[in-house]
């Protein structure tokens, strides 16, 4: 590993269950300190991390009392779907990377390529790396759990936004053959099942027993830069039947199927039929996902050391300009 470099993750973690950004940083976060590389103390660290469009005041006013140091970001969307909202956001997101980036961290190759066409310039440092849980909270059953009399499907989320998929889910409620299969869904819900089951949503601990009691994970979410609700249930050891939109074919990989509108429930006869073969899931863990990021960072610091390049610096008209946008 190169030499040691001390980070700080620009971020206001939340305890629970919360967004999977919030879920993934923590993670990230745990791997760092595990390393020795995270710092606590902004003034003692020698690089930044912040994510998407949070806590941008706090990142700008970093900058301007630290210019020379390396502040990384992990561009979450586009948001673009989201309509008026989204799209203010996007321009965000897009300013603050340019001003401001020394590097940029893309959850997926889709995410990039589809900010680049909403308006994203290129950075001089650029990478794409996935998310990765927790491995001391989601990890495949001990025991490999034995097969009921009906198969186990489960399907969460932590938004009810129609995106994540409810037209799927509520075309399961109608049409599941529920006398072969038994479905659950954690999380909160747009309106009543009456077929699946619902759990409210559950602290992490809590979600990732719940997963390895099942058999197979269902994934309906329409547009995902890199879904942190996938990898969970992947590293729990359940293969997925996956919408084929957005990242999620490059997110899941082998590790299942793929469904287009229409055919889902033929996808879950597929996996069904042949459900010890797609139990053997090959996932990246947090400590390589870890690894990456700081790959990227030291990168970065060398180009610096070497004089190839140097950290961004806001200059006055750009500081003017962000006050007034952020």
């Amino acid at each position: 590993m190169p030499a040691q470099i001390k980070i700080h993750i620009l971020t206001e973690f939340v305890d629970g269950p919360w967004g999977g950004g919030n879920q993934f940083l923590k993670a990230l976060k745990y791997t760092f300190e595990a390393k020795g590389y995270y710092e606590n103390d902004p003034i003692q660290a020698d690089a930044f991390l912040f994510n998407s469009h949070h806590n941008l005041k706090k990142v700008i006013k970093l900058k301007r009392k630290y210019p020379n140091k390396i502040f990384i970001h992990r561009v979450d969307g586009p948001m673009a779907y989201r309509g008026r909202s989204g799209k203010k956001i996007d321009k965000q997101i897009f300013r603050i990377n340019s001003l401001l980036a020394d590097g940029t961290v893309f959850q997926s190759e889709w995410s990039r390529q589809k900010s680049y066409k909403k308006g994203m310039k290129i950075n001089n440092f650029e990478v794409v790396i996935h998310n990765a849980p927790d491995p001391e909270i989601f990890f495949p059953p001990i025991k490999k759990k034995p097969i009921g009399d009906k198969l186990k499907l489960i399907a969460t989320s932590w938004s009810n936004n129609p995106n994540k998929g409810f037209d799927i889910y509520h075309y399961l409620n109608e049409n599941l053959d529920f006398e072969q299969y038994e479905m659950t869904f954690v999380g909160q819900i747009d309106k009543p099942f009456n077929n699946i089951y619902v759990i409210e949503p559950l602290p992490s601990s809590e979600l990732a027993e719940q997963l390895r009691q099942h058999d197979i994970f269902i994934f309906a979410s329409k547009i995902e830069a890199c879904s942190n609700s996938l990898l969970e249930a992947l590293h729990c050891g359940l293969p997925a039947v996956a919408r084929n939109t957005s990242s999620n074919p490059e997110v899941l990989g082998s590790n299942g199927v793929l469904f287009d509108d229409g055919n889902i429930i033929e996808k879950i006869g597929q996996i069904s039929k042949n459900i010890d073969h797609y139990h053997q899931i090959s996932v990246k863990t947090i400590e390589h996902v870890g690894n990456e990021y700081l790959l990227f960072f030291n990168k970065i610091k060398k180009s610096i050391n070497l004089n190839i390049s140097v950290p961004k610096k806001l200059m006055l008209t750009e500081k003017i300009k962000l006050s007034f946008s952020i």
